[in-house]
């Protein structure tokens, strides 16, 4: 298969590997399980209490992101890796629950190519929300050890994403024609700000950063700007990466395809006619198989197999 035909193929696809909501699915699930077997060790090691703490302290830190400045600055990569990173399965089973239900919705309206720009997006902004709520509020100064973790932020930038493209989209049609998806959006954005006050607010007005990011990603997208272009042409590069099939460097696909081709663009194929069969048969007789034409031959073969 060729490769523009394969990429095409990958593209318009919604099923297995090249389904990027699955794919994202499965990274979250992948890293929650490691670092919980890396927890079990711990407990097995060291008992309930102390196993946590060690954990927290020598496993978990590396990959959650600090509210200090100066903690972030000596560990950046964690800007990335919270997102990732969950601290109990109820925690990720109830981010992976959500971000399956609102991501389905957008991938199926907007296509496999917003997913991931849409998440990362949302959740590097829930990040920043996170670390200047924390470091330049004073209500929230004492939460100063605070860390973030989770795909929430990135769940809630779907979400919003997803409401943004379709408010009257419906989930659960079986209660009375389903609810449009703008309800539960509506629901999960007033409990983040409800909860703000709680134990966690720099993770809610994360949450809420996220979503606004979400919600500006489709609208800048509706007039013709694509924050994520640059992000799926750099995800395009790294995949062809050692593909013996992409085109070369500087290989112009439409001028190689469509007009410096020598393969004509269609085959015509004339009628198979008894009479048409009857002239070809009186060709042979006169002048031997030799002489007939690549078409002629075609339709000689044709017949044979039709019984003609």
């Amino acid at each position: 298969m060729q490769y523009q035909e394969k990429n095409y193929r990958q593209r318009l696809s919604f099923a297995e590997r090249t389904n990027t909501l699955v794919l994202l699915i499965a990274i979250n699930l992948i890293i929650y399980i490691i670092l919980a077997f890396m927890q079990a060790i711990y407990f097995l090691k060291y008992g309930k209490d102390e196993g946590v703490s060690y954990f927290n302290a020598q496993v978990l830190k590396w990959f959650v992101l600090p509210a200090n400045v100066s903690d972030i600055a000596a560990k950046p990569w964690t800007i990335l890796t919270h997102m990732f990173t969950h601290a109990s399965v109820w925690h990720v089973l109830g981010n992976m629950l959500w971000l399956w239900v609102f991501g389905y919705i957008l991938q199926d309206l907007t296509g496999n190519r917003k997913i991931f720009p849409v998440f990362l997006y949302s959740a590097f902004a829930g990040a920043v929300a996170f670390v200047l709520a924390i470091n330049f509020l004073p209500a929230l100064h004492q939460h100063h050890d605070a860390v973030a973790l989770g795909a929430s932020a990135g769940v809630m930038g779907i979400s919003l994403a997803a409401t943004a493209v379709a408010p009257g989209y419906r989930l659960f049609p079986m209660l009375n024609g389903g609810i449009p998806i703008w309800v539960i959006t509506a629901l999960y954005l007033v409990i983040d700000l409800a909860t703000i006050p709680g134990d966690n607010p720099g993770g809610h007005i994360a949450h809420i950063a996220g979503g606004i990011t979400g919600y500006l990603f489709i609208y800048s997208f509706q007039r013709g700007y694509d924050w994520g272009r640059w992000m799926n042409n750099f995800f395009d590069w790294v995949n062809n990466l050692f593909n013996p099939d992409k085109p070369k460097k500087g290989k112009n696909i439409r001028q190689e395809l469509f007009y410096k081709t020598t393969a004509a663009p269609y085959k015509k194929t004339p009628n198979l006619t008894a009479s048409r069969i009857d002239e070809i048969l009186d060709k042979i007789n006169a002048d031997g198989y030799g002489s007939l034409t690549d078409e002629e031959k075609e339709l000689l073969k044709k017949a044979s197999k039709e019984d003609f």
